[in-house]
C-alpha cells in the first residue's frame, strides 16, 4: 500500500497519526506516471522489460524477473508507477530500482535522481557525479549504487541450526515435514545457486552499466534528510535511460518528511571491529605501509571507513597499532585515533555530513582479541597501565567508553575473575576501565564475577537461566551486557543468504530485551585465517569463513564452518589482490547488509523516542514485530539446552516493518500532553 496519495488513504494506514502530520498532503497527488510494467513479448529491443521499486528489505536475486513474469510487485513503496517514502530529520531512507532484461539484453544503462525539491525552497542534491566526491556528503544527499550480486554455492553452517529447516531463511529451505524436519536435495532450495545482491558500487565510479537477457538489476538510493529539514513532501524524479534504447523512463519520486529528528546518539549501540593488515594487503599490496606516504594512504583509508561506518551508524573499533615502526605502544591510542574520540573527524572539513556529525567515537578498545600488551605484569602493573589510559581519556575524550578486552571465547575463569578483579581493586582512574570478554553470560554471572561487561551469542539458551543471569548482571554496578553476531532462531544474522529484514530485526531485539551493545566480530575479513582458506575474491565469492572442497546433497557446496558474507560488511574499493575486480576507490564500498543494519538502528531510535511518549503502544509494536527473540526462544530439553524446533518468531515481508515504522511515527507525532499547571497565568 502505497504511503503519500491523500490524506484519508495516509490516515487509513495509521489511525495513529495526527491530521496536522500529513495536511501537507492534501495536493499529494501524483505527477505524470512512470511507465507501466510491461511483459518481455512488449519490451521494444535494447530496453528493460520490467521497472519496478521496493524500499530495499526485499532481496531480489539476479537471475528473479518477478514483474516480467507477471508476479505482483507493489509495495509500500511502489504503487506501480511511482515512489513514495517517509522519513524524519537526520534519518537516511533508502530504496532500490529493479530493472529486468527478460529476453535480451540492455546496454548503457544510466540512472539519475538529481534532486528532491521541498518546502522553502530547498532542496536536496545527488552532487556533480565525480569520483572524488563519493566520501564528501556536503552537497550530496543522494546517493546511487549499482548492486554487486554474488553466487550462493552453499548453505552457511555457522549461522542457524541445520536440524531444523525452519531455522534457514524461506528462500532456501527443502519441503519441511513433521517438527521442521527437511526432504530433498541443494536442488530443492528455490534459491540455490542463485546470486544474491550485497555489494553498493558508487554509480560515480561505475558509470553506464549492461544488464544480461533473462537477469535483473538492481540500484540501490540513499537519501539523506538534513536535520533542518522543513517537513512537508519532497519531489523529484528518477531518470532511466539507455543506449540501446530511443526513450528514457522517468519515475517520480515522494518524500515525507515528518515533523521531528532522530538524534545522533543510537538507541541500539554497537561495535564492529575493522582489521588493519586485511586493509593494507587489499589497498596497498603489502601487509603494512612501507613508507610515509604510505601511512599517510592507508590512515586516509582507515577514516573512511569510520566515516562511512558513522554513515550508517555503526561503531568501529580496531587493534589500535602504532602508525610508526619500532615506535612502542604507549597507555594511549595512536595519534589516528584523536580526531575520531574528539570527533573532529566527522565535521565538514573533512567531507562528513549527516548522522552523528561532530560527534565522538564513543567507544574505545584496548587490547582487540585480548591483544593488550601487559598481561604478563603483576596487579600493579594492570593498575600502572589502566590509569595512564584513563588519563589520557578524562583529558582528550571524557565521553568515551573504554573497555579492556581481556580474552576472547576462553574458559579460563579463574584467569578472567584475577584481571577483573584488578581492575575493580585499582585505587587510581584506571577503575573507571571496563573488564571485557567473550563468553556465555550465565558462566560469566556464575564464574566471573568481576566482569564487567560479559559479550555472548546464542542460537537458542535455556529462557530462565539466561532470564536470571540477566538480572544478575543488571544488580552489578556499571555492568552493561553485549551480544554478538547473530544465529537464528534467537535474531537474524549477517550471513548474506539471510532475509533482507534480518539485520533490521537485530535492533528491535536489542531494544526490547536492552542489550547495551551489538558486536560484529569483523568487517574487513578478507583473507579467512581461521578457516585457512587463504585470501578471499570477496567481488566473485559468497564464502569467506571456513572451508569448501566438499560436497553435500542437501548444503551444496560444504566444509568445516563453511559461511557466506561472514567478516565482511565493507568491500574494498581497491584490490591489489585481486585485481580483475578493483574498482580503483580510496575508501571502502559499503555492503546491503550494512544498509539493512542501518535500517534496523534507526528503527530503534524510533522505538525510544515512541517509547518516550506511550511505553504502553510501543511496548504493543514491539512484542507484535519480535514476539519471542534471543533467551526467549528457549529450548526444548532443559537438560540438553542445545536446541529448539521452532521457526523464526519475527515477519520477513518488509511492509510489515515500514508499517510498524509508521505506527511508530504516529505515536511520536501525537500532541503533547501540557505540563502540570501550564497555562495558568501568573
Amino acid at each position: 500500500m502505497p504511503i503519500c496519495i491523500s490524506v484519508t488513504r495516509m490516515r487509513h494506514l495509521s489511525p495513529l497519526v495526527p491530521l496536522s502530520l500529513v495536511v501537507t498532503l492534501a495536493a499529494c497527488g501524483r505527477t505524470a506516471p512512470g511507465s507501466p510494467p510491461r511483459g518481455p513479448d512488449a519490451a521494444p529491443p535494447g530496453r528493460w522489460s520490467a521497472l519496478w521499486v521496493n524500499e530495499g528489505g526485499d532481496k531480489v536475486a539476479r537471475g528473479e524477473l518477478r514483474a516480467s513474469s507477471g508476479r505482483g510487485v507493489t509495495n509500500m513503496a511502489w504503487d506501480g508507477r511511482s515512489v513514495a517514502l517517509f522519513a524524519a530529520r537526520n534519518e537516511i531512507v533508502s530504496f532500490q530500482i529493479i530493472l529486468e532484461a527478460a529476453a535480451a539484453p540492455v546496454e548503457g544503462v544510466q540512472v539519475e535522481l538529481a534532486s528532491l525539491e521541498g518546502p522553502e525552497g530547498r532542496a536536496l542534491h545527488s552532487g556533480s557525479g565525480e569520483v572524488g566526491e563519493i566520501f564528501d556528503w556536503r552537497q550530496r544527499q543522494i546517493e546511487l549504487f549499482r548492486v554487486g550480486y554474488l553466487p550462493l554455492l552453499g548453505l552457511s553452517r555457522t549461522t542457524w541450526e541445520l536440524y531444523d529447516e525452519r531455522h534457514i531463511p524461506e528462500r532456501l529451505r527443502r519441503p519441511i515435514g513433521f517438527r521442521g524436519r527437511g526432504s530433498g536435495d541443494w536442488e530443492d532450495r528455490p534459491d540455490h545457486d542463485a546470486e544474491y545482491p550485497d555489494i553498493a558500487e558508487p554509480l560515480e565510479v561505475v558509470g553506464a552499466f549492461d544488464i544480461a537477457a533473462g537477469t535483473s538489476q538492481a540500484v540501490w538510493v540513499d537519501v539523506t534528510v538534513p536535520r533542518d529539514a522543513p517537513a512537508g513532501v519532497w519531489r523529484g524524479e528518477l531518470r532511466v535511460r539507455a543506449s540501446s534504447a530511443p526513450a528514457e523512463e522517468r519515475v517520480p519520486v515522494e518524500l515525507l518528511v515528518l515533523d521531528f529528528g532522530l538524534p545522533d546518539e543510537p538507541a541500539a549501540q554497537t561495535m564492529v571491529y575493522t582489521g588493519h593488515a586485511d586493509l593494507a594487503a587489499r589497498y596497498l599490496g603489502h601487509p603494512a605501509a612501507q613508507d610515509a606516504q604510505e601511512r599517510d594512504r592507508a590512515r586516509l583509508i582507515r577514516d573512511r571507513h569510520h566515516l562511512l561506518a558513522r554513515r550508517h551508524r555503526v561503531t568501529l573499533f580496531d587493534a589500535n597499532l602504532g602508525s610508526e615502526p619500532g615506535v612502542p605502544l604507549r597507555d594511549a591510542p595512536t595519534e589516528e585515533w584523536v580526531p575520531r574520540l574528539d570527533g573532529t573527524l566527522f565535521l565538514p572539513d573533512n567531507g562528513y555530513a549527516g548522522p552523528g556529525e561532530g560527534v565522538g567515537n564513543g567507544l574505545f578498545v584496548i587490547g582487540a582479541y585480548g591483544s593488550w600488551p601487559w598481561q604478563t605484569e603483576d596487579r600493579e602493573g594492570m593498575w600502572r597501565h589502566l590509569d595512564g589510559w584513563a588519563r589520557w581519556f578524562r583529558v582528550h575524550a571524557p565521553a568515551t567508553e573504554v573497555l579492556l578486552y581481556l580474552v576472547d571465547e576462553s574458559a579460563d575463569f579463574e584467569t578472567i575473575e584475577r584481571w577483573a578483579s584488578w581492575m575493580h581493586e585499582d585505587p587510581g582512574p584506571g577503575r573507571a576501565i571496563r573488564s571485557f570478554a567473550t563468553l556465555d553470560l550465565p558462566d560469566a554471572v556464575e564464574r566471573t564475577p568481576s566482569l564487567d561487561v560479559p559479550a555472548s551469542s546464542l542460537a537458542v539458551a535455556d529462557t530462565e537461566r539466561w532470564s536470571a543471569a540477566v538480572r544478575a548482571l543488571r544488580d552489578r554496578p556499571g555492568a552493561r551486557l553485549v551480544l554478538y553476531n547473530g544465529r537464528r532462531p534467537a535474531s537474524g544474522t549477517f550471513a548474506l543468504e539471510d532475509d533482507g529484514v534480518a539485520l533490521r530485526e537485530l535492533p528491535w531485539g536489542q531494544q526490547k530485551l536492552g542489550v547495551d551493545r551489538w558486536f560484529f566480530w569483523e568487517s574487513t575479513y578478507y583473507t579467512d585465517v581461521q578457516g585457512g582458506g587463504g585470501a578471499t575474491d570477496v567481488f566473485a565469492q559468497a564464502r569467506t569463513f571456513g572451508r569448501a572442497g566438499e560436497r553435500d546433497d542437501a548444503l551444496g557446496e560444504t566444509g568445516w564452518r563453511y559461511t557466506n558474507g561472514d567478516g565482511v560488511l565493507f568491500y574494498p574499493g581497491t584490490d591489489h589482490v585481486f585485481p580483475d575486480h578493483s574498482l580503483g576507490v580510496e575508501g571502502p564500498l559499503a555492503s546491503l547488509r550494512l544498509k539493512h543494519w542501518r535500517r534496523g538502528i534507526q528503527d530503534a531510535a524510533y522505538l525510544a523516542l515512541a517509547r518516550a511518549v506511550d511505553p504502553d503502544a510501543t511496548q504493543a509494536i514491539v512484542d507484535a514485530m519480535v514476539p519471542r527473540v534471543l533467551w526467549e526462544v528457549g529450548v526444548d530439553d532443559p537438560e540438553d539446552p542445545s536446541w529448539k524446533r521452532t521457526d523464526i518468531s519475527w515477519p520477513t515481508d518488509p511492509d510489515t516493518w515500514e508499517r510498524a515504522r509508521w505506527r511508530l511515527a504516529g505515536i511520536i507525532s501525537r500532541p503533547r500532553p501540557a505540563s502540570p499547571g501550564a497555562g495558568d497565568g501568573d
